[in-house]
């Protein structure tokens, strides 16, 4: 049966070989008796894929423009997973000039969600903290970024950045102790409608 199989296959390719030749023989042909024809096709071919390609792209310019659009609203936030509000937030990166920005959360990612590197040349490890308005962000998380940003992942900028708030008190003193720049939903909604990166610690 296996030989058989193969042999079938052999003869597939053959015909397929010949029918090709047999297609390559009459276009040849068709260009040696038709040449002004030919060319016509051939130009009315390449416009058509032009025009196709002029179309991918508008239509692709569009999706970003309308994304972009979508971005610039804190509320969409609300609804969405934590890896989409990592997603979100490395967009806003780009738009805000950061390079070489990369979305590295998930399993055994030690705090660093997202990693840039800032305009200024620095490196930026972000963690990201995507829940309700009713549940704040504590000191004990930012504790726990604090001994991985640096030592870990070589942060030079540390933020740590939710749609939330984050808890009054020793958090926010903890983070102005240990350099953590804290950006909370209303410095967020701000950066997102503007495209200019928070500077500092901001906190709700």
């Amino acid at each position: 049966m296996s030989g058989g199989g193969r042999s079938g296959n052999g003869w597939g390719l053959v015909l397929g070989a010949i029918a090709v030749l047999v297609v390559l023989g009459t276009v040849v042909d068709f260009v040696k008796r038709h040449p002004y024809w030919s060319a016509f096709l051939a130009s009315l071919v390449a416009a058509g894929v032009v025009a196709v390609g002029v179309a991918v792209s508008k239509q692709r310019a569009r999706e970003r423009a309308d994304q972009a659009q979508r971005d610039r609203l804190i509320a969409v936030t609300d609804a969405m997973s934590g890896p989409e509000f990592e997603q979100w937030f490395a967009r806003l990166l780009v738009v805000s000039g950061f390079r070489q920005v990369k979305v590295c959360g998930g399993a055994g990612d030690r705090g660093a969600d997202v990693t840039a590197i800032a305009p200024d040349g620095r490196r930026l490890v972000v963690q990201c903290k995507r829940q309700s308005i009713s549940n704040r962000v504590g000191s004990a998380a930012i504790q726990r970024f604090a001994g991985t940003c640096r030592d870990i992942h070589g942060g030079e900028i540390c933020m740590l950045v939710t749609n939330s708030l984050f808890t009054a008190g020793d958090g926010i003193q903890l983070a102005r102790q240990l350099n953590i720049t804290l950006v909370d939903r209303h410095a967020l909604e701000t950066w997102a409608w503007t495209g200019r990166p928070t500077t500092g610690t901001v906190a709700g």
